[in-house]
């Protein structure tokens, strides 16, 4: 009897794109734990990187996507849930985090949000935000 290999999902993907991005991260002197410590990190790795001749100046689609995969995960981590993924044109950039407390947000969207505009938006204040609505 043969196996049939397991087509995979966009869920398949994230938990690889997570995985993959967490050792990169890592090696390049950012801790990568999956703690909500690490968001820290993340918000310096793109204070650091996204400049002309940063990491992020190249295949910044594959590692948005990855940072945010890493980042849905520090958050399901912290406060239960799981990802929602849709078929969608666009489902890569709008996979969902649904958190066991109600809250939901699209962390591959907020990465992007934070590479535009490093200054003005980082990911451990989106951690303490949904903290706080999640204690109301």
């Amino acid at each position: 009897m043969f196996f049939k290999k397991k087509k995979r999902n966009l869920i398949d993907d994230l938990e690889l794109a997570s995985k993959w991005v967490a050792k990169a991260l890592n090696s390049s002197n950012y801790q990568a734990d999956y703690s909500v410590e690490s968001l820290k990190e993340i918000d310096r790795f793109f204070k650091e990187e996204n400049r002309p001749d940063g990491i992020l100046s190249k295949n910044v689609g594959q590692i948005l996507f990855s940072l945010g995969a890493y980042v849905g995960d520090v958050f399901i981590k912290e406060f239960g849930g799981k990802w929602v993924t849709d078929d969608g044109k666009d489902a890569e950039i709008n996979v969902q985090v649904v958190l066991d407390n109600g809250i939901s947000f699209l962390p591959v969207v907020s990465c992007m949000k934070v590479y535009q505009a490093s200054e003005e938006s980082n990911l451990y204040t989106l951690y303490l935000a949904i903290k706080q609505a999640a204690s109301e």
